[in-house]
């Protein structure tokens, strides 16, 4: 697919696909939609000393990098496993002109967005003390045969449903469901009608939040004890 670097309103950049007409992000800010949907309305609302984070899908790396980011505000008495899955990963070139670490203020970033997409792809690999990165190049409908902890939290961060509707519909969720632990959180952009009534079919616990900006709502949903597996 051919992509583009383009900038968002926020001053961070984001790819856009031209045979879909569809951006990674938000062309509100992508550094801000990661930070308000995946670490505010997500890590920052679980407490477990040991978190897996299972990501749908990895793009262009950086909900890892804001994930990281908070995790060294922390006392860092907890750990993080995260585990992502692609299908196209971006090269690097690609990786050289988002250059997300210009958005940090910490020195250490431009190494830690390196070590990031130089990781080995079915690897789990150190990014840094604690927080360990797993990138699974696959379809997202080969979740069910991939091996995993019970996960804690859920970045659902698919394209929209206008040019993937298949990654927005039952199938993909129970599969997802089936990874999670009892209590852990979804969280994902979307606040799709099908998708909040998809979730609660699966007995989950929906939420409908303040969404980031240029977008009035986003979901939250916890898997209950006896959500359908």
């Amino acid at each position: 697919m051919e992509r583009e670097i383009k900038t968002t309103n926020d001053g961070s950049k984001t790819l856009y696909i031209n045979d879909l007409n569809e951006n990674y992000h938000s062309h509100h800010g992508a550094l801000q939609e990661a930070e308000h949907v995946f670490i505010k309305n997500g890590l920052n609302l679980i407490n477990n000393y040991e978190i897996n984070i299972l990501e749908l899908g990895f793009g262009t790396g950086l909900n890892v990098l804001v994930t990281i980011n908070e995790y060294l505000k922390t006392d860092k008495n907890h750990v993080i496993n995260y585990f992502t899955l692609e299908k196209y990963p971006i090269n690097e070139s690609e990786m050289n002109d988002l250059a997300y670490f210009e958005l940090f203020d910490n020195p250490e970033f431009k190494n830690i967005y390196q070590k990031i997409h130089q990781a080995d792809w079915e690897k789990q690999t150190e990014i840094i003390n604690g927080f360990t990165l797993k990138k699974i190049q696959c379809d997202f409908f080969d979740l069910k045969n991939i091996d995993l902890p019970k996960i804690n939290l859920v970045y659902y961060d698919c394209f929209g449903a206008r040019v993937q509707p298949d990654l927005w519909e039952k199938p993909l969720f129970e599969m997802v469901s089936d990874k999670m632990a009892v209590n852990g959180l979804l969280t994902t952009y979307s606040s799709k009608g099908s998708v909040r009534r998809i979730l609660q079919e699966l007995n989950f616990k929906v939420e409908k939040k303040q969404g980031p900006p240029g977008k009035r709502e986003m979901i939250n949903a916890v898997k209950n004890e006896n959500s359908l597996m």
